[in-house]
């Protein structure tokens, strides 16, 4: 089985390069209503100071169920694409496959012990930056995840690109940077994809982070699809 799917843009992407942009997924005021639910503490399980633990500048916090219906809705409408890229990958790796719809995946979640929602939103401000890292919660894991930017680059904040490694065997790591508009989506890979060699598909592992923002307030809506312990 090849990683070429000539008529899937979003697969052959992520195949060739890692990630995948999808522009104009929300528009500016449902962003603006996600960004404002920031300071709305009722909203959210959990908050996580990043300084504190050394993950760098901003703070992020995972929203508690019951998810807002935009959050709900990019869950359930993205994941059957990404899942239909993730059998693929999982095929090719020799890994377990996923289901084909998010219920049935949230179920094994459940199943698993993993029943805390993980969408999260993040404010960054200036000086703000997020460490190279990958969103692991428990013993599942989809391997796709979404951000979402709901800032404008160059008109809220300056600066903190979104920034993708991927770490190659036996070859230096490769660092790309990304840079969406208001409303632009971004899929990538949460730990790892496949990548064909000279002795067929290995893995290599991929983190993200956030480059250092310069001026004004980045606000980012992470969309990750497998559930926390």
């Amino acid at each position: 089985m090849t990683l070429e799917l000539l008529d899937d843009p979003l697969g052959s992407a992520l195949d060739d390069a890692g990630f995948a942009h999808l522009p104009g997924l929300l528009d500016a005021g449902t962003c603006q209503e996600l960004a404002a639910m920031f300071d709305d503490d009722a909203r959210f399980r959990s908050t996580v100071v990043m300084a504190r633990h050394a993950f760098g500048e901003g703070r992020y916090r995972y929203f508690a169920d019951p998810l807002p219906d935009v959050v709900v809705g990019l869950r359930t409408g993205l994941y059957p694409r990404l899942a239909a890229v993730a059998n693929r990958w999982a095929e090719v790796l020799g890994e377990p496959g996923y289901p084909a719809t998010h219920a049935e995946y949230r179920a094994r979640c459940a199943a698993a012990g993993q029943t805390k929602p993980t969408p999260l939103l993040l404010r960054y401000g200036p000086t703000g930056y997020n460490c190279l890292h990958q969103d692991l919660y428990g013993e599942l894991v989809f391997p796709l995840q979404v951000l979402v930017m709901l800032s404008e680059p160059d008109v809220d904040f300056t600066g903190g690109e979104s920034v993708f490694v991927e770490q190659r065997p036996r070859q230096q790591s490769r660092a790309t940077v990304v840079r969406p508009r208001q409303g632009d989506a971004v899929v990538f890979p949460v730990h790892h994809r496949p990548r064909r060699g000279a002795r067929g598909h290995h893995r290599v592992q991929m983190r993200h982070g956030v480059s250092t923002v310069h001026s004004g307030s980045r606000h980012v809506l992470g969309v990750i699809f497998h559930d926390a312990a």
